[in-house]
């Protein structure tokens, strides 16, 4: 959902935002997931060559990303 390549690796990728649940030794809500690749993965969670406000874009991109195509697949759905 980030890069666009398609190597064949998906990772669920959760947010590293204290605002989302993180925390020391918490990792966030599973809603607060995106759809990376092993590679877009490891530069957003460890990446030495982007910013926090870059890794924090390029998560929440991925992540709106990820939720619209749960939601049109229709694995996600509001209850009413």
């Amino acid at each position: 959902m980030a890069c666009g390549t398609q190597d064949g690796s998906v990772c669920a990728a959760h947010s590293n935002s204290l605002s989302d649940g993180k925390g020391r030794s918490l990792k966030a809500s599973d809603a607060a997931v995106a759809a990376l690749c092993f590679q877009c993965h490891h530069k957003v969670d460890q990446g030495n060559k982007l910013s926090r406000e870059e890794r924090r874009e390029i998560w929440l991109a991925a992540h709106i990303k990820t939720m619209r195509a749960l939601f049109e697949r229709e694995l996600v759905q509001v209850k009413s």
